[in-house]
């Protein structure tokens, strides 16, 4: 027999010793994350009285992939389409607390006389804090239906999209030991290029291939596909120089958009959390009880800098982007701590040869520290707005402000309708642009070297140039047409003869816009003068605004990619695209196993009336009840689209978690199969089937009667029990004891023997 490989047995005790922490820490009301974390530094190589796992390469590779899982997870809940409509918002608070903790960072390593470039990554390992920890946390708190939220996670995802940036300026700072102005900017347009790229390369054909062939995917398919398309865009994002992270973050984003999001972050839930507890399991084994005590005292500085910088910083963030008082401080308080992109920078640092030693310790160690304070640094914020509650009942003067509108105010509304004219030129050139950049840069380094390889030098480029300018046309044109003769514009001319020449202003930079890319591809490729290439450019652009298969086709990509982009949207209740208000908003909670509102109407549960809350529609099986009525039943796994504010909806989901039972201990319940043999001047003997009451009285059911061979034979209701019969009983366990203790003397054979 062949040796058992190391990898399972090192998974057997992480998974034994996560599931013990976890049971533990679950019945002390503790984030699982502290239990996986625990028990990681159990099973590690610092604790000397237990097991500890033999090849923690392998565990990392694991680790890896569960950080893949959860981002793409959390991708699938928030879309980069709800941090575009977030506006600016999100942006502010996201660069204020990121820029301030950078700082106390920065001003921390000097303080412990750190080196300049262990203090500069000291600062973005505290710039970013940790998505998978916080939304771990939100989730066993039961605060991912709070308003704010979705704010903090919205906020998290530029943190993450922004952490990107700061490891490419890191590692221009590792190699010059000073920042790089140019560099910067030029790793952050290089980021937006790819993930426009991929943002709309991705959800103009994802979301049409699984929408067309919807009917062949189930369940097992839809796993599959959703984890392929994953690990596609983790590789995609690898080969471009960004992290196995973002890619999978990207991947989720596009497939939010689609009608199978929810069942494929249904779908994935189980394999996200294996693989989620293994890499916080991996993070708890980097823990040494030899470094708590050699640097401790960096630590402490870490900790206190990390819960008073986002604690102060974090809600001044929120407060600036127009968050209300409670939502910021609740927001603030709960990203007071560091996770897996600060070890992600932390190990850049170590890999570049750069930074000491101690930096990865005293980082995971601050993050186990900060991530165990996490719930109570949200409690105490939820305490202090509790506090300044009942301050604000007490004044009986509600302060009330009004604000006059000034000239500048009144030239911005005047001017709106231009101003929104303007977004609109400015977005799709950008988005158009984008997309003929990556079409020129893919086929230059892919077709160009395929068409000199079967034609000579000339004649391939001229075959290649062909290609690349058929396939920039449906992108260019648009550039240039794309609203001139809209609503909109029409009115602007109608308005003023200075917003006519305006806008004809735009369209002429447009066509010079489209001609200059249209020149690069011909300069490129053919050996003519310059100027010849700038005729024949402006004449191959004309032909594009003229060209009706040209406009036929660039409309039919603009269509699909809308639909695509809206089709989730349109696909829900209406009520869900109206809602704008800000204390009230919409959570989706599913009905939990052994849920007593089952086989309940609405009208008997009397939700609004005890909650506050209004069940705006039920989803079953995909199917949309909206604005159901009393009489509507609740089915098992029910998704209840309710709306209400953060008080209401988080008193209807307690109330919702606490009303079920507990179907594994409920032994009453079971199914029992026992043979009863009837005995002299018993309740049975002589009477019919359908006269004993044995269906009827106590809900129990004659299988059959056992002859003297042992055969079990089938019965009708009019059969007669007589002395001597073997009845085969099927019933519940408590109406089989009321049935023996009914038949004191009948005796119960044990079907086993």
């Amino acid at each position: 027999m062949s040796e058992l490989p190391q990898l399972v047995s090192d998974l057997a005790l992480i998974l034994i010793v996560a599931g013990i922490t976890t049971i533990i820490f679950k019945r002390l009301r503790q984030p699982l994350v502290l239990g996986y974390i625990l028990a990681g530094f159990l099973a590690g190589p610092y604790m000397p009285y237990m097991p500890s796992v033999a090849e923690s390469k392998t565990i990392e590779v694991w680790s890896e992939i569960g950080v893949i899982f959860l981002m793409f997870s959390l991708g699938l809940e928030f879309s980069f389409k709800k941090i575009i409509k977030g506006g600016l918002s999100p942006i502010i608070a996201a660069c204020f607390s990121m820029a301030a903790m950078f700082c106390i960072g920065c001003g921390a390593g000097y303080l412990l006389n750190w080196s300049f470039i262990n203090c500069v990554f000291l600062g973005g390992m505290l710039a970013v804090s940790s998505t998978t920890i916080i939304y771990k946390a939100f989730n066993d708190l039961g605060l991912m239906t709070r308003h704010f939220a979705g704010k903090v996670m919205t906020v998290l995802i530029l943190e993450d999209i922004l952490g990107i940036v700061i490891m490419v300026i890191l590692s221009a700072v590792a190699i010059s030991n000073k920042f790089e102005g140019s560099e910067l900017i030029f790793s952050l347009l290089k980021l937006l290029f790819f993930l426009l790229v991929w943002f709309l390369v991705g959800m103009w054909i994802i979301p049409t291939f699984l929408h067309r062939n919807r009917s062949f995917i189930n369940k097992e398919t839809l796993v599959i596909v959703s984890i392929g398309l994953c690990f596609l865009m983790v590789v995609l994002a690898d080969k471009v120089g960004y992290s196995s992270a973002l890619g999978a973050f990207v991947m989720g984003s596009i497939l939010a958009e689609t009608l199978e999001a929810e069942r494929i972050d249904s779908a994935i839930s189980s394999i996200k959390d294996l693989f989620g507890a293994i890499f916080f399991v991996s993070v708890g084994m980097m823990v040494s009880p030899a470094d708590l005590v050699a640097y401790w005292l960096p630590i402490l500085i870490l900790v206190v800098s990390i819960l008073f910088g986002q604690a102060v910083f974090g809600t001044m963030g929120y407060l600036l982007s127009g968050s209300s008082r409670s939502d910021a401080l609740m927001s603030g308080f709960s990203m007071a701590q560091i996770g897996e992109f600060s070890f992600i920078i932390a190990a850049l640092g170590e890999s570049l040869k750069v930074t000491d030693g101690m930096l990865m310790p005293i980082v995971v160690t601050t993050s186990i520290i900060t991530t165990f304070l996490t719930p109570y640094m949200i409690k105490l914020a939820g305490y202090i707005n509790s506090k300044e509650q009942k301050k604000q009942n007490k004044k009986d003067k509600p302060q009330s402000k009004k604000v006059k509108d000034g000239k500048i105010t009144s030239f911005i509304a005047s001017h709106a309708s231009f101003t929104a004219f303007i977004k609109k030129m400015l977005l799709q050139t950008t988005v158009y642009g984008v997309l003929s950049v990556a079409v020129i840069s893919l086929l230059f380094v892919s077709l160009l070297l395929v068409c000199r390889h079967f034609f000579d030098h000339w004649l391939g480029n001229a075959v290649c140039g062909v290609l690349v300018l058929l396939l920039l046309a449906p992108l260019l044109r648009p550039i240039i047409m794309k609203n001139n003769t809209s609503e909109l514009a029409n009115e602007l001319r109608s308005q003023s003869r200075m917003y006519a020449i305006l806008i004809n202003l735009t369209v002429a930079l447009r066509f010079v816009f489209a001609t200059a890319v249209v020149y690069y591809v011909l300069n490129f490729l053919s050996p003519f003068r310059w100027y010849f290439h700038i005729l024949a450019a402006v004449g191959i652009v004309l032909l594009m605004m003229r060209s009706r298969w040209i406009r036929k086709i660039s409309m039919n990509m603009e269509s699909t990619f809308v639909e695509n982009l809206t089709r989730r949207e349109n696909n829900g209740p209406a009520y869900a695209r109206q809602l704008r208000g800000k204390d009230l908003h919409i959570a989706r909670l599913t009905l939990p196993e052994g849920s007593t509102w089952v086989g309940k109407t609405l009208a008997q549960l009397h939700i609004g009336d005890k909650t506050g809350v209004h069940v705006a529609a039920i989803v079953r099986n995909h199917h949309h009840i909206n604005i159901p009525g009393g009489s509507n039943m609740l089915f098992p796994h029910d998704v209840l689209e309710v709306v209400g504010n953060d008080r209401s909806i988080e008193k209807f989901s307690q109330r919702m978690n606490t009303e079920v039972q507990n179907v594994a201990q409920n032994e009453g319940d079971k199914m029992e199969l026992v043979c009863i043999e009837v005995k002299e001047n018993t309740l049975f003997e002589g009477t019919l089937i359908k006269d004993s009451g044995i269906r009827d009285k106590y809900h129990c059911m004659v299988v059959g009667v056992e002859n003297e061979e042992g055969n079990v034979l089938a019965c009708n209701a009019d059969y007669q029990i007589t002395h001597g019969d073997r009845l085969w009983l099927a019933g519940s366990h408590d109406e089989i004891v009321k049935v023996k203790k009914l038949l004191t003397k009948a005796e119960v054979i044990d079907i086993n023997k």
